[in-house]
């Protein structure tokens, strides 16, 4: 974070610690020194001080000249997973569209300007992106995050236009604010997105999203498929009604189950992620082959 955008309670050690752990991913689980002072933009004595720290917290195993983290990880996403209800509300949905369609599908929700992944059924078909749960994207390239973005009330939106980094990931990526503005505004009408190849060659996904009782969006899912198997006739035509099938049925639970945490009958139910407020807007009817 910048300097000049940070608040006065702003603790720089602990973004400096994050950004240690944050150097690790599924690419690079194993790093030298060298590496994590370079992913994190640390000097090599600043690294080496947050990794012999989280070393003795159990965060971090030292082998030699790698480090590694450890399963201790977990624990700082399993409170956020613990409490978010909406994945296991979702998760029996997802299985059931999964063996409907034979395509993966997950629930995705907006955390700033990205899209995280907090539930995934995966096909058996191999897809070249490895995607898990705690995954990340930018939003704005990718049809659950369009859904989220479209359905943000209009000045949090524009935010997030000015702060998209509009660069061409693929040949086919809108790179225009103007552009991507009106395909916001076209997925709210419709109530759902598809993106054709915008994130990656040869990966359409379409994506619908999901609203608390209140009838706000708190989330999205999603169908990604392959492009040489699927057209976008086709993922309309033959994947859509079953997605729009799913999130109703998502939507019923999640009514079911904050009414009666409403009335004291049930757990406590934490459906969002307070990141956003959505403008609501009615579902459209499932098109139909």
């Amino acid at each position: 974070m910048p300097a000049a955008t940070r608040a006065p309670h702003f603790v720089r050690s602990l973004e400096r610690g994050l950004a240690v752990i944050r150097a690790f991913d599924a690419d690079h689980p194993e790093l030298t020194l060298s590496e994590v002072a370079r992913a994190s933009e640390l000097t090599r004595a600043a690294a080496r001080r947050f990794l012999l720290t989280l070393a003795d917290l159990g965060y971090v195993h030292a082998d030699g000249r790698t480090f590694r983290l450890t399963p201790r990880v977990l624990e700082l996403g399993y409170s956020y997973l613990a409490g978010f209800s909406l994945a296991q509300i979702a998760e029996p949905h997802l299985e059931q569209l999964v063996e409907r369609t034979r395509e993966s599908s997950s629930l995705c929700v907006l955390d700033g300007d990205e899209i995280v992944y907090v539930a995934r059924v995966p096909a058996r078909r191999i897809m070249t992106a490895a995607i898990t749960v705690g995954t990340r994207f930018p939003a704005h390239v990718t049809s659950v995050g369009r859904v989220l973005l479209g359905h943000l009330p209009d000045d949090e939106r524009e935010l997030a236009l000015t702060r998209a980094d509009l660069r061409a990931l693929t040949p086919r990526t809108i790179v225009s604010a103007e552009l991507l503005r009106a395909e916001l505004d076209r997925v709210r009408g419709q109530g759902y997105a598809v993106v054709d190849q915008e994130l990656e060659e040869g990966l359409r996904s379409v994506a619908a999203p999901v609203r608390d009782r209140d009838g706000e969006v708190v989330a999205a899912v999603n169908i990604p498929v392959h492009a040489s198997r699927n057209t976008v006739a086709s993922v309309r035509r033959d994947l859509l009604p079953h997605l729009l099938d799913t999130v109703a049925g998502i939507e019923a639970d999640l009514r079911m189950a904050t009414g009666a945490t409403a009335t004291g009958r049930g757990p406590a139910d934490a459906p969002g992620t307070g990141t956003h407020r959505s403008s609501s807007s009615p579902r459209p009817p499932a098109p139909r082959p």
